[in-house]
């Protein structure tokens, strides 16, 4: 390989580490683990408490922890989506 394109992988090695050193030292060890932005346990803990929330709302007819319950679900729902293109704002009429 030339020089540039050695450099190049060592720059790409250092960031990675640095970024994600769970997921470098995956790739190293050969047992590949999914990369952060595909671990997704804060979002679902976030699906769960609002589930909880919303039932306990239900159960106890308390308006207070309905809407609580809705908005973690928003939020959570949101976040669990692991494609960044899908969270790029475009405007309207560009598809």
């Amino acid at each position: 390989m030339p020089p540039s394109e050695d450099a190049r992988l060592v720059d790409l090695q250092t960031r990675l580490e640095r970024q994600d050193p769970r997921f470098a030292r995956a790739m190293r060890s050969g047992r590949p683990a999914p990369p952060r932005e595909y671990r997704r346990t804060g979002p679902r803990w976030g699906l769960a408490i609002g589930v909880v929330l919303l039932g306990v709302g239900i159960v106890l007819p308390q308006g207070l922890l309905i809407a609580a319950g809705l908005v973690v679900l928003g939020m959570a729902a949101q976040l669990i989506d692991p494609d960044p293109a899908r969270t790029t704002h475009r405007s309207p009429g560009h598809h």
